[in-house]
């Protein structure tokens, strides 16, 4: 069932409409968060399988994703597979939990106790044993297991430590961002190196310098008693100024999320100049006005948007897109 937001957001897109001569030509860049935090951490194997599907000789990153946990060929993983390995992909990477687990499944319709049955069999019993000693930790502290039942949350929580155990770079890099922003804030002055940012404190504000070369600023940073990362900021819910938490996985996205709008943002110009002019952008994607001729086609759009720039070297890039006369959803 379609709700008034989601049939007013589908018929806002329709709303943008190429003028008489013209076209629109649109292209996103495809899984960008995922490659660029692969990028960022140095997870190697995964940037080469990114490389390998894009030249069409490796299989789908999802597909993947749920091999590499369950030690498994990927060709034998199949279309509920892939959709475990998508919400683990998109849940896990912030070092997200059981938590950040059930809001992607929900997103993608996954039944947790339906796919908790499939599951459970095919994980390691040495994974299931310490997933089943976290959930008696989480309950022996009082905390909630989410409405899941016990082997839901079970399954769940051993997916995350598959996740983890298969992206060993990825969950160093969690940790050593905090503990350099960490000392940073308690060493102003002092420029700090994590991978590829220089992060350093000057007076009220804690700088992050993207490979870019562009900073995320964090105002008025704090470790607290706790050794906990604070900084003032605007609570999404309440919309109110106050000081805000944050943490190893929060800062990754943070750095990611902004590093990949770099990407978009650095081709741009280059692409202005090819004459597809910018309509608009929408996270990883471009709408671009052209005329309405041969010359210009999503397919070299497409390929102005991957071609990166002198600081993504190594990064892999890739695009895809339509042309049409209306907006819509590619």
């Amino acid at each position: 069932m379609t709700t008034v937001m989601e049939a007013c957001s589908s018929a806002t897109r329709g709303c943008v409409i190429a003028p008489k001569g013209k076209k629109l030509v649109v292209a996103d860049l495809s899984n960008i968060e995922g490659r660029k935090l692969a990028w960022l951490a140095g997870e190697e194997w995964k940037l080469q399988a990114f490389r390998d599907f894009d030249a069409g000789n490796g299989f789908d990153l999802y597909k993947l994703a749920y091999a590499k946990a369950f030690g498994i060929d990927p060709a034998a993983v199949d279309g509920d597979m892939r959709q475990i390995g998508k919400t683990m992909e998109l849940a896990l990477g912030y070092a997200g939990g059981v938590g950040a687990f059930i809001t992607f499944s929900l997103a993608f319709n996954i039944d947790l106790e339906a796919m908790a049955d499939k599951a459970i069999n095919a994980i390691p019993d040495s994974t299931l044993r310490e997933a089943k000693d976290f959930l008696e930790w989480q309950l022996g502290q009082g905390k909630s297991q989410y409405g899941l039942s016990d082997s839901a949350f079970i399954v769940c929580e051993a997916f995350k430590r598959l996740w983890r155990e298969a992206h060993p770079q990825t969950v160093s890099y969690w940790k050593e961002l905090e503990n350099a922003c960490r000392n940073a804030i308690n060493n102003p002055g002092q420029t700090l190196t994590c991978r590829r940012h220089k992060i350093r404190r000057d007076g009220a504000w804690l700088r992050v310098m993207l490979p870019s070369g562009r900073y995320l600023c964090y105002p008025s940073p704090r470790v607290e008693d706790d050794g906990q990362i604070t900084y003032m900021g605007i609570n999404q819910y309440s919309r109110k100024w106050e000081r805000l938490r944050t943490y190893s996985g929060k800062l990754a996205e943070n750095v990611c999320q902004a590093s990949s709008r770099d990407v978009l943002a650095y081709r741009m110009q280059p692409i202005e100049d090819e004459g597809y002019m910018i309509v608009l952008s929408v996270h990883d994607e471009l709408i671009t006005e052209a005329p309405d001729t041969d010359e210009y086609t999503h397919e070299h759009l497409a390929e102005l948007m991957s071609a990166g720039c002198d600081w993504t070297e190594g990064l892999p890039l890739a695009a895809a897109g339509f042309e049409a006369k209306r907006y819509r959803k590619g």
